[in-house]
């Protein structure tokens, strides 16, 4: 379905909305704060298509709407401006893993501490060596979604399991160059539906790997995958003196 501008800037407001708040957002929300030139009706209208073709869903009894996995795809690829790094961040960073270019162990274990403390989520990094290392795991305990004790416990026990996650990044590309995100079903784990990541690829001479950050998936793309990015850089320049 091609969305009309319309549809786009409603759409748009609803996940910024979204990715504030945690929660389902209504009609009246999008009139009052985001002023978007049309009536509530049709702003329910718009939100009742968009529903239709795939990009929102209505969770239980609630007015409100949040995206799906579609819609927060298209957000992400179309919709989101990017929040880039301050040169004064990206020093600040760096200063925090240069000292460890030369240690795969340390460089891996710091660069995943400092990327959870940048980006306030459960970070990880992974290599075709086996293995793995993750920060953060209080952050996401701040998160609304993660006040399930299920979901939490469900996430933090696929921390042991790095063939799991290994699979789904071999899966997506990690030979590619690229960033990529997954979001719900695409995590191949029921429990795992209302999380999402971002993750990009480094390689090195020797070796292939993965950073990544996890959270829900009203992830702050627009921060988060600046941060992602720029990170994979810093490891990649590191690893390819190796």
């Amino acid at each position: 379905m091609d969305l009309t501008e319309r549809q786009i800037q409603i759409l748009k407001a609803i996940i910024d909305e979204y990715i504030e708040t945690a929660g389902p957002v209504g009609s009246e929300t999008l009139d009052k704060k985001y002023n978007l030139g049309v009536s509530p009706a049709t702003i329910r209208n718009e939100m009742v298509r968009l529903t239709t073709s795939g990009y929102l869903k209505q969770p239980f009894t609630s007015a409100g709407r949040v995206p799906t996995p579609v819609g927060l795809k298209y957000y992400v690829n179309n919709l989101m401006k990017a929040k880039e790094l301050s040169v004064a961040d990206e020093v600040s960073v760096k200063e925090k893993v240069w000292d460890y270019r030369n240690e795969t162990d340390r460089l891996l274990r710091e660069t995943v501490r400092a990327l959870a403390e940048k980006t306030k989520t459960l970070s990880m990094a992974a290599t075709d060596e086996g293995d793995m290392y993750w920060s953060g795991v209080g952050n996401i305990l701040e998160m609304p979604e993660f006040f399930d004790i299920d979901i939490t416990k469900n996430l933090l026990s696929t921390l042991d399991e790095y063939s799991y996650w290994w699979n789904i990044f071999e899966r997506v590309g990690v030979t590619e160059d690229a960033l990529h995100i997954i979001i719900g079903e695409e995590l191949d784990k029921k429990p795992l539906l209302p999380c999402g990541l971002v993750f990009i690829n480094f390689n090195s001479p020797r070796h292939k790997g993965v950073l990544c950050v996890i959270g829900p998936s009203r992830l702050d793309y627009p921060y988060v995958i600046p941060v992602v990015r720029y990170f994979g850089g810093l490891v990649t320049e590191m690893v390819n003196s190796w």
